[in-house]
């Protein structure tokens, strides 16, 4: 969330300015551009590709918010990216998501190409800001339908025909809702077969007047007006296997505390049954434990401890090939204490690249009425400082069931961020992390993060090494927003191999831009993927868990229901191997299987994509 100009005095602007805007820091040079680098085929990491693979999505921005006229609102957090097979071709598809102007349904054409389908899909809904979207086949029939997430103008459920078209079936479905909502994901809580709809919702931050030249809601212009804002509360949606879903939120007890955005479901506690964690804008996260009844209870504090304060995306995978699921936070909130007019490349790195216990690192300590303003903003977001921490989080899953907080250690506190896309990218065995990062105009220009895994427990960003950074077209958009230059910036990303070729790609959706398409060409190394087909467990299998075995070495992947941040990737396992020339055996967990029951590949074929059907239990 972005502050304007006209918000200085407001609380985070004015005391950051008291607590960082120290002599000798220079303003925001914004008369720079950079070249695009030159095209190098040869060279190791990715490249840029999204013009000559057909992909040339614009996603715009609401000028009356976040242009000349910026606002302290949610609309500057972009919109998201889904993959999925769509068309049942064999070919992982994308479907980018806009607030102003129709969203884009890109079909591989297996060739490394893509061409826009989306009128013919029947998918745009140019009508509305839409923010998320998901593919899952939630009535089991083999093909993937598609839910989209809105900013008050109705979320949408489309039904996959299985001939290139999609139906409307938002109402006859039971899951018509007008709200604030952010993140959808489909999983099945209580292993029935059949998969279950959640959603996310943050608060009624729009105001009650409607532009109807660009048909939306303008928001507000203070941080206190948007944090005084109804809070609105996540949505659990039961699938009754008949097409229809019925809203169980209540019961369930995963109302949340509102300000909901990320969704990262995994089984936390190895129990057989998927639980949920839920990400907060403006506080504590929650971990939500399925109790096995078709109830959650909140085990955060005990399990997890305090959370990251400014949370927004959030992912779970195995970071250190112990076989068991981490959780990574990427917490962009609590770095929004910097003036829109400096540029954070001229702080000092431990200025940005730090946490805190409590809220002095945002200057309350420093500022003539700190103590009353720090508890303004306590009792105003409802949140306390034993709950939480400022800046990114990276726990990590130990032997009692709990997880230790390792982000610092693991050099994974960054600047900026938004999403968090995880895969193995240059197939050395280790799971890495890429966070699309920063904010766009009025700020200044803040690089995209690619966090390679060292395989110790520790990253290394590599963007600039290998092809992330600088933006191939210069750090700046080609249009000036007010006279000025406008720093490019990114929020949502998702990875999938999109050529077939073993290798992890990543699709970029840009803030007030086109998509990026980053195309893998790290040199080729072996690998081993699945593809999950469920039979009595609904057919994405989505919640499985893959391990591979490998001497005393494991490795662990799920089948992801969404997740990222307004995001989904592909619900193809992948693991990169390195230079491992041989899998002991393979173990998959089907969703619905007793805990301690799998099935077991012995010695399978490297390099290769296994198509698996879910076997008799």
């Amino acid at each position: 969330m972005a502050h304007a100009p006209s918000a200085r005095t407001t609380l985070l602007v004015g005391l950051g300015l008291l607590g960082l805007a120290l002599s000798g820091f220079v303003f925001w040079q914004m008369n720079r551009k950079l070249a695009p680098p030159p095209d190098s085929p040869k060279k190791s990491g990715f490249v840029e590709c999204a013009r000559e693979s057909g992909i040339d999505f614009q996603m715009a921005f609401l000028p009356g918010e976040q242009g000349e006229n910026f606002k302290i609102n949610l609309y500057d957090h972009g919109s998201g990216v889904a993959v999925a097979d769509y068309d049942g071709d064999g070919h992982e598809d994308i479907y980018l998501v806009n607030q102003l102007g129709a969203n884009g349904l890109y079909r591989n054409k297996g060739d490394g190409t893509f061409e826009n389908v989306t009128r013919k899909a029947g998918v745009g809904l140019g009508d509305r800001v839409c923010v998320a979207a998901v593919f899952a086949d939630y009535d089991n029939d083999g093909h993937q339908d598609l839910f989209v997430t809105s900013t008050r103008g109705g979320n949408v459920l489309f039904h996959n025909n299985g001939e290139g078209t999609f139906t409307e079936v938002t109402k006859k479905a039971g899951v018509e809702q007008v709200g604030h909502a952010q993140t959808a994901v489909f999983f099945d809580y209580d292993n029935d077969g059949f998969l279950d709809l959640f959603v996310t919702y943050t608060a009624q931050w729009t105001l009650n007047r409607k532009d109807d030249s660009s048909r939306y809601y303008p928001g507000p212009v203070t941080l206190w007006e948007l944090a005084n804002s109804p809070r609105e509360y996540n949505m659990l949606y039961h699938n009754n296997g008949d097409g229809t879903f019925t809203n169980v939120t209540e019961k369930a007890g995963v109302q949340g505390k509102g300000w909901g955005g990320d969704v990262a479901v995994f089984d936390y506690n190895d129990d057989g049954y998927l639980d949920l964690f839920v990400t907060n804008m403006f506080g504590a996260s929650q971990l939500f434990r399925n109790n096995k009844d078709g109830t959650f209870t909140n085990v955060t504090t005990n399990i997890l401890g305090r959370t990251s304060f400014g949370a927004i995306g959030s992912k779970a995978f195995d970071f250190n090939n112990d076989g068991k699921l981490d959780l990574i936070i990427a917490d962009m909130h609590s770095d929004m204490w910097l003036p829109f007019e400096f540029n954070p490349a001229d702080f000092p790195r431990d200025a940005l690249h730090m946490k805190y216990k409590t809220t002095q690192g945002m200057g309350y300590d420093r500022a003539p009425n700190g103590k009353e303003l720090e508890q303004r903003f306590l009792d105003t977001l409802r949140f306390k400082h034993d709950e939480v921490l400022f800046g990114n989080t990276l726990y990590k899953k130990l032997p009692s069931g709990k997880f230790e907080e390792v982000s610092d250690k693991a050099n994974l506190e960054t600047w900026w961020p938004w999403g968090v896309a995880t895969g193995d990218f240059d197939n050395d065995g280790y799971e890495d992390v890429f966070i699309p990062t920063g904010m766009g105009y009025p700020y200044a220009y803040w690089p995209n993060v690619l966090m390679m895994n060292n395989g110790n427990e520790t990253f290394t960003d590599r963007a600039a090494e290998l092809g992330i950074e600088p933006p191939p077209d210069g750090r700046y958009l080609p249009n000036p927003i007010g006279g000025k230059q406008a720093a490019r910036s990114s929020r949502c990303a998702a990875v999938a191999d999109f050529d077939g070729d073993g290798r992890l790609d990543l699709i970029v959706n840009n803030f007030n831009d086109r998509a990026f398409y980053f195309h893998n060409q790290f040199p080729a190394r072996n690998y081993l993927s699945f593809q999950l087909t469920g039979t009595k467990c609904n057919r994405d299998a989505i919640g499985a868990l893959v391990r591979i075995f490998m001497g005393k070495e494991v490795m662990v992947r799920q089948v992801h229901a969404a997740g990222g941040y307004l995001s989904q990737s592909s619900k193809i396992v992948h693991f990169g191997l390195g230079d491992r020339s041989r899998v002991d055996r393979v173990e998959i967990h089907w969703p619905g299987w007793p805990a301690d029951k799998y099935e077991t590949i012995t010695n399978p074929t490297l390099n290769t994509l296994h198509r698996r059907t879910e076997p008799s239990r």
